[in-house]
């Protein structure tokens, strides 16, 4: 059968994708880039927001006029929280979260697909169909035993359960002997890794290090309270890219306490300080949600004021949205639209400058990069772009017949690109 994948949201719902991918295809079925010509969808859907619950909606509804007599399988925490909703949308099976790991064998047997392993691709030759041959997200985990008071996610992911150190170990060789340059480690509590089968994150990583020939490797979205004591000499292995993602959410210790955040201003402020004193050119990056229920003007200007301080190479900014089952949806004093919105521009425009000016501290500098696609111009010549290490983009111009897609070279950083948005070699 020719399979389509979908998806929406977080990272963690890429890296599933691409397993069932792995899964369908040792099964003989074939990946198709476009809805249309597939007989089979499966859509992992998201619910982290009203905005993201509305998307998912509209998302299935969209695919099942593109073909409708394909078939169409629902995951993800959409289909988690909103089950009987989502059977209402002509979806011919949903899976919630806790049965996702058992997607293909589910969806083989209640809708009685053929399976042909003597058809399979060759083992690990997998699709990557939306990431490019790169880099893969690797899911080491899923749960959540934190309960921030905005957040469904630990509602719809469940309980922390881990994946064994040697099972990501075979995955990661898999992916590596197909080509991968680049493994994310990701998970929904990437750093409560290994809490309940008697390792940890610190644990896992040495392994793939140790055990793997994997060229480069990344962390996802890791909370601050998670690093512990001697992590950073992880950093001293050069295959740990030295870039770390560590959510703060607010710059106010009132806001973060009303979040039920873990982490203080302070605590979070002592950390960052030691991670760029140990290793040399990390790049630290945020999550910031903008009006809060209760963000008062004061609290405004101390999250201002913290990032003005600490500084980021770059921050995800969201404006903050009600989303039912979460504490925080019946807070009292929500910020008004029109302020949350304003409050909004003047953090992008600080973030915007941020961005520039730590892409700005390596003009001159060597590093290599690892190169995704080329992109042709009209005229025949070509751009491509890569990510350094510390995760900054990359563009370069390349001959017509030169194509260093999916390998790492070192070049020259000479400028920044027209438009400032990343870097020139």
């Amino acid at each position: 059968m020719r399979i389509h994948f979908k998806t929406l949201g977080c990272r963690l719902n890429e890296a599933e994708l691409e397993t069932w991918a792995r899964q369908f295809q040792a099964e003989g079925h074939r990946v198709v880039d476009e809805a249309e010509t597939a007989d089979l969808v499966v859509f992992n859907s998201c619910a982290v927001t009203q905005d993201a619950v509305r998307k998912s909606r509209h998302l299935l509804r969209k695919t099942a006029r593109e073909n409708p007599a394909a078939k169409l399988v629902l995951s993800g925490c959409y289909a988690t929280l909103n089950h009987e909703e989502a059977e209402g949308l002509g979806v011919d099976l949903v899976i919630a979260n806790a049965d996702k790991h058992r997607l293909v064998e589910i969806a083989r047997d209640r809708l009685d697909l053929p399976t042909r392993p003597a058809l399979a691709t060759e083992p690990g030759e997998t699709a990557l169909f939306r990431l490019g041959r790169h880099r893969a997200f690797v899911k080491v985990q899923d749960g959540c035993r934190h309960r921030c008071t905005y957040c469904i996610v630990t509602v719809a992911r469940g309980e922390e359960r881990s994946r064994p150190i040697a099972e990501i170990v075979e995955e990661i060789d898999a992916l590596h002997r197909q080509g991968i340059q680049e493994t994310v480690l990701t998970g929904v509590h990437l750093g409560g890794y290994g809490g309940e089968i008697g390792t940890d994150l610190a644990g896992l990583v040495a392994a793939v290090l140790e055990q793997t020939a994997i060229p480069r490797l990344r962390l996802g979205s890791l909370e601050p309270w998670d690093i512990p004591a001697g992590f950073v000499e992880l950093f001293q292995n050069p295959r740990l890219m030295p870039h770390l993602h560590l959510p703060l959410q607010s710059g106010s210790d009132t806001v973060l306490k009303r979040m039920a955040r873990r982490c203080r201003t302070g605590d979070f402020a002592a950390l960052v300080a030691g991670l760029r004193a140990a290793v040399p050119d990390i790049n630290i990056t945020t999550d910031l949600i903008v009006g809060f229920p209760g963000e008062s003007a004061a609290e405004w200007a101390e999250t201002l004021e913290f990032v003005e301080r600490t500084g980021f190479g770059a921050i995800h900014i969201f404006g903050f949205s009600p989303r039912t089952g979460t504490a925080a949806a019946s807070m009292p004093n929500p910020v008004h639209g029109e302020v949350k919105q304003a409050r909004g521009r003047a953090l992008h425009a600080l973030a915007e400058r941020q961005r520039r000016e730590t892409l700005a501290q390596y003009v001159g500098r060597e590093f290599p990069v690892l190169w995704e696609g080329v992109r042709r111009e009209d005229d025949g010549r070509g751009v491509i772009y890569g990510y350094t290490p510390n995760y900054l983009r990359v563009g370069m111009a390349v001959s017509g017949e030169c194509d260093l897609s999916y390998r790492v070279t070192t070049v020259r950083v000479m400028g920044l690109a027209d438009g400032g948005d990343c870097l020139w070699a």
